[in-house]
C-alpha cells in the first residue's frame, strides 16, 4: 500500500495552505481532489459547457457548482483544483476582533464559543495575505475610477452614515507589487512557478470571477499555494474522491478513493453514457487532514463514525450559512433621470459596507455584487415586457402599409435601452447570524437540520438597511427567489465539525486537531465554531496556516496506538491482497529468499489470514483477505464486471548528465542518484491481457538532486512485454511525465531489455531499467527529437523485490484468478525468450 507523511483530503483555502506548508518543511504530502484543474482559459462560459458544469458523478457530471438543496436551506459550493476560490468573490476580510466570542447564548440552548483570538490569528492572517496577494480595488486610478456600482455604494453610505470601505481583494490589478494598475497586463510570474503553465493577465473587469476567472486574474490557490505546494514536492491528484477514512492499527489513517474517469477526457466521447472509475484504492498516512468542504469533512466523519469510536458528541453541531442574503436593488435613479450602475463591470465584489453590532451583537457586513455581462442581456430578455412588443408588431404593421422596409428603429426599440440592466444592482449580505443548525445523515445522505427562524432579528435588520440603501438610490428593492419562501441560500456553510476546548465543546482542539485522535485534523469551514461574520476564506486559511505551524513545531512519530481504537480497518468490498507464502529466485543467480506469511489482519475479534477465499464482516461475506467495510449498494465498482490489479515498484541508480548537444551515456563517472516509488495500476485485467500494448497506469514519485528533491508524477504509464526492435525480444517500458523543482515539464523514459539467451540472464534483464531524462513532456513517438538532460540505469534491488511480492492487490470479481491470469502471463513470456528451443 502507498504510504505517506500527510494526505490532506480537498484543496480549498484549508487545504491549500496545509499541503503547501507540510510539502514545504520535506513532507511527502498527497493532496486528494475530487474535482478537476482549470487553467485560464478552460473555465466554461458556453450553454454547452455551462449546462455541464456542475458536480453529480452518477450522472456523468464533473463540474465546479455543486448545489445541495436541504430541508431548511440552499447552498453552492465548488469541486476543482482550488476548491471555493475558483469561483468565490474574491474578498479577503479578517474576523473582527469583537467577534470572537466566548460562551454567547443561543436562542435553544448551548453557546458559541472560540477558542480562539484574534491575536492568536494575526500573524497568520498577515501570512496569508502575503502568499496569496491581496489588494483593495484601485478606484482612484485611470481605467478603474468610473466604476458605477462602487461610485453608488459610497454614496448610499455616505448618504446614510454608515461604515464603507474597499476591502482586500485577492485579485491582480496591476502587474507587479507597486507598479500602476492597468487592464489586461501580463502578470510577472511567481518564484515557485505556475502548476498550469499558462500566462496571466491581469483583471478587466468582466465581471466572471463566480464563473472562474479565465484570464488568471484572480490570486486563487491553483496560482498561489498550489503551485507552490507542487514546487515543494507535493503530489496533486485530481478527480480523486474520498470515500471512507479510519485509523490504522498502530497509529496513522487508512484513505480509500475512487478516481473518476469523465467520458468527454476521451476522443470520441460527449459524455453521455454510465458513470465511470477506478477504486476502491487506499493510501495510508501519518497525518490526515480532511479539508473537504464543510459538507464534504462533515460527512466523512459522520459515514466513517463507527471507525472513530470516541469522536465528540458534537459532531454535525454549530452548522451555519455565515449570515448569506442576497438581494437586488432594480432601476435606480436620480432625480427623474435613471441612475448608472452597470454591476457588470468590475470584479464580482469591490466595496462593502460595516454594519454596527448592534444590541445583539450580531453585526454584519453589506456588499456590492456583480455579474459577467452576458447577464444584462438575460435581464433584458427576461424584462421585454407585453408592450414592448406589441409596440413593435404596431409598428411593423405601419411599415407594411406605408412600404418603409427600414426597420431599425423598430428593432432599437424592441431591445430597448439596458434601462434594468443598467440601473440595477444585487447587494450580497453576510454577518453573525445563529449557528444552531444540525448536520446528520438521513439514509446514508448528507442533510441539515437549521432554519433562518432563530436568526430572523439578524436578517430583519439586514434587509431594512438594504431598503434605506435602496432608497438613497432611487431603487426598488427585490428579496432573491429562495426568501419568499423564508429559505436561505448560502455559499458559505460553516459548523460541523466545531473546535473547542474539550471534547464536549468541539470535535477538534483549538488547532484543528481531533480529540482522541493523534494526527488527523480538520482544516476547512467545517472546524469553525460559528459565523466568521466577513467573508470566511481568509479565516479559514489563517486557521489552516495556524494549524499547520503546530504540526510542524510538533513533529513526532504518531505510530503508538489509539486509545479505545480496535483493528479497524477501511475500504470496500472486493478488495483481495495476495499473499506471498515463499519465492524462491535462486535460479535467476540471486540467493534464495524466503518470505513468510502475511500474518493475519483482526477484524472485530476474528482474526483472518492474507489469501482467505472470504471474510466475515458482520452479516455481509466479503471476498478477498484484506478487510474492507462493505461499500453501499449505490457505489458500485466503476468498471462493472472487471477487475483491476497493483502492485509497487521500486528501482534506484545513477544518471550521468548529458552536455547539449552531446551523446547520452549509460554509465560513466559523475553519475547522480536518482530513485522512483511508482504504484502499477492495471485498471481490467482482461483487457490488459488481451491488447498488445499491455498498458497500465503508473502514480507515484521521483527523487533526484538534479530535479529539485522528490517530485510527483503529473502522468505516466507502463507497458509490459511489448515487442522489442529484435526477433523475440521483449521490453518492458517505463514513461514518467513530472515538472521539476523550477516549474520544468520532464520525463523519465526508460525500458528494460528481455533478451534471449541463458536462463541466467532474467534476473539482470527484468531488474535493470535503462533510463533517460527528457526535456518536456515527451510522447514515445517524440524521445528521438527530445533534449536528453541526463541517462543512465536504475535498478531494482532482491530486497525491492521482496517488498513488490508483497504488494499485490486486487479490486472486483474473482481476484485470485485475476492475480493467476497474470502471472500465467508473465511467466509464459519469460518462458518464450528464455525457454529451451
Amino acid at each position: 500500500m502507498e504510504h505517506v507523511d500527510a494526505v490532506v483530503v480537498g484543496s480549498g483555502f484549508g487545504g491549500a495552505v496545509a499541503a503547501c506548508r507540510l510539502a514545504e518543511a520535506g513532507l511527502s504530502v498527497v493532496v486528494l481532489e475530487r474535482g478537476r484543474a482549470y487553467a485560464p482559459g478552460e473555465f466554461p462560459r458556453g450553454p454547452a459547457q455551462l449546462g455541464r458544469a456542475f458536480w453529480d458523478p452518477a450522472e456523468g457530471l464533473y463540474g465546479m457548482f455543486d448545489i445541495w438543496s436541504f430541508s431548511g436551506c440552499d447552498s453552492v459550493v465548488s469541486s476543482g483544483l482550488g476548491g471555493g476560490s475558483l469561483v468565490y468573490a474574491n474578498v479577503m476580510l479578517r474576523k473582527d476582533e469583537d467577534w470572537f466570542v466566548h460562551e454567547q447564548a443561543l436562542p435553544g440552548g448551548g453557546y458559541e464559543s472560540w477558542p480562539v483570538t484574534r491575536a492568536d490569528l494575526e500573524p497568520h492572517y498577515d501570512a496569508v495575505e502575503r502568499m496569496i496577494g491581496v489588494s483593495p480595488y484601485p478606484l482612484t486610478s485611470p481605467g478603474f475610477d468610473d466604476t458605477l456600482k462602487t461610485l453608488a455604494m459610497r454614496d448610499a453610505a455616505a448618504e446614510l452614515g454608515l461604515d464603507w470601505r474597499l476591502p482586500p481583494l485577492a485579485v491582480s490589478f496591476a502587474p507587479s507589487p507597486g507598479a500602476q494598475p492597468s487592464q489586461g497586463a501580463p502578470l510577472a510570474a511567481a518564484a515557485y512557478g505556475n502548476l498550469h503553465g499558462v500566462p496571466r493577465r491581469t483583471c478587466r473587469l468582466c465581471g466572471e470571477c463566480d464563473l472562474g476567472c479565465n484570464d488568471g486574474a484572480k490570486n486563487s490557490l491553483d496560482h498561489t499555494y498550489l503551485s507552490a505546494a507542487r514546487h515543494h514536492g507535493a503530489d496533486l491528484r485530481t478527480l480523486h474522491e474520498v470515500r471512507r477514512i479510519g485509523p490504522r492499527v498502530g497509529g496513522g489513517y487508512d484513505v480509500q478513493y475512487v478516481e473518476h474517469m469523465p467520458r468527454e477526457d476521451e476522443a470520441g466521447e460527449d459524455g453521455d453514457g454510465p458513470p465511470r472509475r477506478t477504486g476502491p484504492h487506499t493510501i495510508s498516512c501519518d497525518r490526515l487532514v480532511l479539508a473537504a468542504g464543510t459538507y464534504g469533512t462533515s460527512y466523512l466523519l459522520l459515514k466513517n463514525r463507527a471507525a472513530f469510536p470516541g469522536l465528540s458528541a458534537t459532531i454535525g453541531s454549530r452548522f451555519c450559512g455565515n449570515g448569506d442574503m442576497l438581494a437586488f436593488l432594480l432601476r435606480a435613479t436620480d432625480r427623474s433621470r435613471t441612475r448608472p450602475i452597470r454591476a457588470s463591470r468590475g470584479p464580482v465584489i469591490t466595496s462593502a459596507i460595516r454594519l454596527d453590532d448592534g444590541a445583539d451583537g450580531r453585526g454584519a457586513y453589506i456588499e456590492d455584487g456583480g455579474y459577467p455581462e452576458f447577464v444584462d442581456y438575460l435581464v433584458e430578455g427576461a424584462d421585454m415586457r407585453p408592450g414592448r412588443v406589441a409596440r413593435f408588431l404596431l409598428r411593423r404593421m405601419g411599415n407594411i402599409l406605408t412600404h418603409d422596409t427600414n426597420l431599425s428603429a423598430e428593432f432599437a426599440d424592441l431591445i430597448g435601452r439596458g434601462e434594468l440592466s443598467g440601473t440595477s444592482l444585487p447587494l450580497l449580505g453576510m454577518g453573525r447570524d445563529v449557528p444552531d443548525g444540525r448536520l446528520r445523515l438521513r439514509d446514508g445522505r448528507l442533510d441539515v437540520d437549521w432554519t433562518a427562524e432563530s436568526s430572523e432579528d439578524y436578517y430583519e435588520r439586514l434587509r431594512s438597511i438594504m431598503r434605506r440603501i435602496g432608497d438613497v438610490l432611487g431603487a426598488e428593492y427585490a428579496d432573491s427567489p429562495p426568501w419568499w419562501r423564508r429559505r436561505v441560500m448560502t455559499v458559505h456553510p460553516l459548523g460541523g465539525a466545531p473546535m473547542g476546548r474539550h471534547p464536549g465543546e468541539g470535535v477538534c482542539d483549538p488547532y484543528g486537531e481531533v480529540f482522541g485522535f493523534p494526527g488527523l485534523y480538520v482544516a476547512d469551514g467545517a472546524a469553525l465554531p460559528g459565523p466568521v461574520g466577513a467573508n470566511p476564506s481568509l479565516t479559514i486559511a489563517a486557521l489552516a496556516d495556524r494549524m499547520s505551524t503546530r504540526i510542524l513545531e510538533s513533529r513526532t512519530s504518531l505510530a503508538t496506538p489509539l486509545a479505545g481504537v480496535g483493528a479497524v480497518m477501511v475500504g470496500a468490498a472486493g478488495v483481495e491482497s495476495v499473499g506471498v507464502e515463499s519465492v524462491g529466485v535462486e535460479s535467476v543467480g540471486v540467493e534464495s529468499v524466503e518470505l513468510p506469511a502475511v500474518p493475519p489482519i483482526e477484524v472485530g475479534t476474528e482474526a483472518v489470514p492474507m489469501g482467505a477465499e472470504t471474510v466475515s464482516m458482520g452479516t455481509e461475506a466479503v471476498s478477498g483477505g484484506r478487510p474492507f467495510a462493505a461499500g453501499r449498494a449505490d457505489e458500485p465498482s466503476v468498471f462493472e464486471g472487471r477487475t483491476s490489479l497493483w502492485f509497487v515498484e521500486e528501482m534506484r541508480g545513477l544518471l550521468t548528465l548529458v552536455p547539449p548537444g552531446g551523446a547520452a551515456r549509460r554509465s560513466g563517472a559523475g553519475g547522480r542518484p536518482m530513485a522512483f516509488r511508482i504504484t502499477i495500476t492495471i485498471d481490467d485485467i482482461d483487457r490488459f491481457l488481451t491488447e498488445p500494448e499491455h498498458e497500465a497506469r503508473a502514480e507515484g514519485w521521483i527523487e533526484a538532486d538534479l530535479c529539485g528533491g522528490r517530485r510527483p508524477i503529473a502522468g505516466g504509464s507502463f507497458n509490459l512485454f511489448v515487442p522489442g526492435e529484435t526477433a523475440g525480444q521483449r521490453r518492458m517500458c517505463y514513461r514518467l511525465r513530472f515538472w521539476d523543482a523550477d516549474g520544468r515539464p520532464r520525463t523519465l523514459a526508460g525500458h528494460k531489455e528481455i533478451l534471449p539467451g541463458a536462463p541466467t540472464r532474467l534476473w539482470l534483464d527484468t531488474s535493470t531499467l535503462h533510463a533517460r531524462l527528457l526535456e518536456g513532456h515527451v510522447e514515445e513517438d517524440g524521445d528521438d527529437d527530445a533534449a536528453v538532460v541526463a541517462a543512465g540505469t536504475l535498478r531494482i534491488l532482491p530486497s525491492d523485490l521482496v517488498r513488490m511480492l508483497t504488494t499485490f492487490r486486487t479490486a472486483g470479481p474473482d481476484g485470485t484468478g485475476a492475480v493467476t491470469r497474470f502471472c500465467r502471463f508473465f511467466l509464459g513470456e519469460l518462458w518464450e525468450v528464455y525457454g529451451p528451443g
